[in-house]
């Protein structure tokens, strides 16, 4: 068996396969949500399912954030300007920014005559990774100011900026939703500080900067220390302190949240507490580890993985899945069909996207082939 330390291109699979694992976890939670129907769309299932569901938006955020750490630091030792990164990282957000945009418009004319306008401005997934990765390369140039240039002086630099901006972002988040709501806002424009979209009070199923940003910080912050060189060295040790570090930030949310003195005048653990935050940070640091782990000793090493092919273009599976689960393609009655069935969708839905995925993924070794191909017809 060959390590994942040994070989750059397998070094960062379990980053492919945890994409993929978000895509997987989102599948489930939309075809459920989409199809199920009375009288077991009420039950315990169903609220199983949904509880899945609050992983693949962290996992995502924080992902991207652990990718923008491994670009950083790459350009980095290629010695390319500090401001060259930053705007890289930025154009590159300002273009998963316009992607939301036209998803939006896109799912808005499918769901003509019934859908209303206001859809084509609400705060979803993509629209908070464009505007993160915005502030993570924001956060890459300041953490750069006043550095002698020394990598592992750079790391631990942009390192602290991105705990710090992590927990900036959800202390605030409570005033933000609550007591110092920026309600002189347009509706559209405060939607992306709480959420709030047309309702007049934030919604907690929207992915408003605040707290959602705060994942992206903190896959900033974990992908650097783990780009430093004792860490480059190791890396099964440094991804189980990783985990260990998971643990650490679950005991320590649990713990916060049980004291008497609380900070806030409105406190809401589930939607808005910076407890819950460094939990739910906790648990993605954790499965991150058992990504690492899986891919470097697990069923990763056999072979074909569904989850590494749908998480190389999980951008583009993203995209297609809700036409045939949320839109009029969709594969099932929507809020019609019963677990049996529903879950029979779930695997042709899964099957259907990682082939999607493994087409995509091999189109730069098939294009020059069916270039020359057709051009051998032509001749002919």
């Amino acid at each position: 068996m060959t390590p994942i330390a040994g070989n750059p291109a397998k070094r960062i699979a379990y980053i492919d396969w945890l994409r993929g694992l978000a895509c997987l976890v989102m599948f489930q939670t939309h075809c459920y949500d989409s199809w199920l129907g009375a009288p077991v769309r009420g039950g315990l299932f169903l609220r199983m399912s949904q509880m899945g569901g609050t992983l693949p938006a962290p996992l995502f955020l924080f992902l991207a954030g652990f990718s923008v750490a491994l670009v950083t630091d790459k350009l980095r030792q290629k010695g390319v300007a500090a401001s060259e990164i930053a705007r890289t990282t930025i154009r590159r957000g300002g273009e998963i920014f316009l992607l939301a945009l036209l998803f939006r418009i896109y799912n808005f004319l499918l769901g003509l005559p019934a859908a209303p306008w206001t859809d084509l401005l609400r705060v979803y997934v993509l629209n908070v990774i464009g505007i993160s990765l915005v502030l993570l390369g924001i956060a890459c140039r300041i953490s750069a100011i006043g550095s002698s240039g020394e990598p592992e002086n750079l790391r631990l630099s942009t390192a602290t900026t991105a705990v710090l901006g992590a927990a900036a972002i959800a202390m605030l988040t409570p005033p933000l939703w609550t007591t110092w709501r920026p309600s002189f806002l347009p509706w559209w424009l405060e939607s992306y500080i709480n959420g709030v979209h047309t309702f007049g009070t934030p919604q907690s199923w929207l992915f408003p900067i605040f707290p959602w940003s705060a994942f992206a910080f903190a896959g900033l912050a974990a992908g650097t220390l783990l780009q430093c060189t004792w860490a480059r060295g190791n890396d099964a040790a440094a991804l189980a302190l990783a985990g260990l570090a998971g643990a650490g930030c679950i005991a320590a949310g649990m713990w916060l949240d049980g004291r008497s003195v609380q900070l806030y005048s409105v406190y809401d653990f589930w939607r808005t507490s910076p407890n819950f935050f460094l939990i739910r940070a906790g648990v993605v640091l954790i499965v991150v580890f058992l990504g690492y782990a899986w891919c470097r000793w697990g069923a990763r090493e056999w072979g074909f993985s569904p989850l590494i092919e749908m998480g190389k273009c999980s951008l583009l599976v993203y995209w297609v899945h809700f036409e045939f689960v949320y839109g009029g393609l969709s594969i099932v009655h929507r809020h019609r069909a019963g677990i049996g069935t529903a879950t029979i969708g779930l695997i042709v839905i899964t099957v259907g996207m990682t082939a999607l995925a493994a087409a995509r993924n091999r189109y730069s070794m098939w294009k020059p082939r069916m270039a020359r191909m057709f051009r051998g017809t032509a001749r002919t």
